[in-house]
């Protein structure tokens, strides 16, 4: 009996896995991603005892590597006392979370260089370029045994006062990408629940404020082609390629007329040389059995031209 639900549990296990990979490998939406990252956070925290108030680092499948994610559990009352650090985040005293009962999880995320970019196709950006990887910070109900809690769902932070802070220092991309853009300040870009973009200038250098949990990033602004100007150039691009194609058929023609000239001249001097040829070859006749070229008969009878007076020798 003890087997048959272990081997029970086991397949529900390699089940749910399979169904969070197919689910990760078609991601399009941030709202789709948290869910992700959430149930494998959830999940993860099912397989042992973690301690309160302690970061865990938590082990993503492999169709989903180059996200970070770590989590902590705090005692609500706790957090609202003292505060929290957790990676690139600071909480400050006096935070209060909305609908916390005992404790919650929080979730921290960094999206790295390329799951980053959902956040750019699904936030209008236009005109801005992201140079650090997207941060995020959500948090989560969690009971006093999370792995008999409800269905997870997301809590709100609530601050009187003191926002978050998100520093950005350590991030990689960042100091790449202000080196070589030297004199662009970059600003903070909060990426709103309704599609939306929050741009704000930075706290102080890499570091943001935030009012409420979510994702963030650091944005710098980039030169646009005005709609304009590329219409123009595609207009200006397809009459430059009709004129060309023109100019070359054009020329192609002439080219083939001129062959066909040339070669209709020479065949016209090859008959030429051919008649001249025939008309002046010699008459064969046949002498005996042998075929000989003759030529034709003259027709002048042959006169004396001075009277001929032969001497009588009588």
């Amino acid at each position: 009996m003890g087997s048959l639900l272990l081997l029970t549990l086991t397949l529900l296990s390699l089940a749910f896995t399979a169904t969070l990979s197919s689910r990760a490998q078609g991601i399009k939406s941030a709202r789709l991603l948290d869910l992700v990252l959430r149930d494998n956070t959830f999940r993860y925290y099912n397989t042992k005892k973690f301690r309160t108030a302690k970061l865990y680092p938590v082990h993503l499948p492999s169709n989903l590597s180059g996200i970070k994610v770590d989590s902590v559990r705090y005692r609500c009352g706790s957090l609202a006392r003292y505060g929290a650090k957790i990676k690139e985040f600071k909480l400050p005293i006096g935070v209060s979370i909305q609908h916390c009962a005992e404790r919650v999880l929080l979730v921290r995320q960094n999206l790295g260089s390329n799951w980053s970019s959902i956040y750019y196709d699904n936030y209008e950006l236009s005109g801005y370029q992201l140079i650090s990887p997207v941060l995020g910070l959500l948090a989560y109900n969690a009971g006093d045994d999370i792995v008999t809690s409800s269905t997870p769902f997301e809590l709100e932070f609530h601050f009187d006062k003191i926002p978050i802070t998100i520093d950005f220092t350590n991030t990689t991309r960042l100091a790449n990408s202000t080196s070589s853009t030297p004199g662009i300040i970059p600003l903070c870009a909060n990426f709103e629940r309704d599609g939306k973009v929050t741009l704000t200038q930075q706290a102080s250098q890499n570091v943001c404020y935030a009012k409420k949990q979510g994702h963030f990033g650091l944005v710098i602004e980039t030169p646009l082609i005005p709609l304009k100007n590329k219409r123009e150039s595609k207009w200006k691009l397809a009459i430059g390629s009709s004129i060309g194609a023109a100019l070359g058929a054009f020329l192609l023609g002439l080219l083939l007329i001129a062959i066909f000239a040339k070669v209709k001249k020479k065949a016209r001097m090859e008959e030429l040389v051919r008649r001249a040829y025939e008309e002046e070859a010699l008459q064969v006749s046949m002498v005996g059995h042998v075929r000989a070229p003759t030529a034709a008969g003259t027709r002048t009878v042959p006169t004396i031209e001075h009277e001929y007076n032969p001497h009588n020798y009588n």
